[in-house]
């Protein structure tokens, strides 16, 4: 019981609206003793199974009970499994820069790991495979930057596009930019060129 009253106090520590799988414990005992906890914790109904693997504490609702996690959170811990990255799809980029209202119907995200799907209560989380290009710069408005030109295509990347585009980059995130600039190919490095001057 030990182990299972580590895990669960590390998982009260980071909050409810936590989502983990086994591989955040690690440090804590061999892989099948932390399967074991957490099958354990999952039976006394102190954490909540989501998935093959994945976990949550979820947060409670006075009137309708535990809540879904969001789908962020999801993905994070996916890619934790893997010790991978994540980075929103080409919709959710251009949804997220304030380029596009619309919400896509299904939650992708990609990822320089293994491709994946997860069903969370009615939602669909799936993390794609991407190549090297659309995972640069994981965890930066300029990564998001990038998938959304990339999604937009040459044609979508109008003058006005760019220039809001750059109304949300500071120095910091230009200045990742240009620090990624000859790994970029044909338009999109032209289009990030204009993007880090303005």
């Amino acid at each position: 019981m030990a182990l299972a009253d580590d895990i669960l106090h590390r998982v009260r520590g980071h909050g409810r609206g936590f989502v983990f799988s086994a591989r955040d414990f690690l440090d804590l005992g061999a892989r099948a003793a932390v399967d074991q906890a957490l099958g354990r914790l999952t039976r006394d109904d102190q954490i909540r199974r989501l998935d093959r693997g994945v976990y949550d504490l979820p947060h409670i609702h006075p009137k309708v009970g535990p809540l879904w996690p969001s789908a962020d959170e999801v993905a994070r811990a996916l890619a934790r499994q893997t010790d991978s990255h994540v980075k929103c799809s080409g919709p959710f980029a251009v949804n997220a820069l304030g380029l596009s209202t619309q919400v896509p119907a299904e939650a992708v995200y990609l990822t320089d790991g293994p491709s994946r799907r997860v069903r969370v209560g009615r939602l669909d989380v799936v993390l794609r495979h991407a190549g090297r290009v659309d995972m640069l710069l994981p965890d930066t408005t300029a990564g998001v930057v990038i998938v959304a030109l990339r999604y937009l295509g040459r044609d979508g990347a109008s003058p006005d596009v760019l220039a809001r585009l750059a109304s949300k980059l500071d120095d910091g995130e230009k200045a990742r930019l240009r620090g990624v600039r000859r790994k970029l190919p044909g338009w999109i490095g032209s289009a990030v060129d204009q993007l880090a001057a303005e």
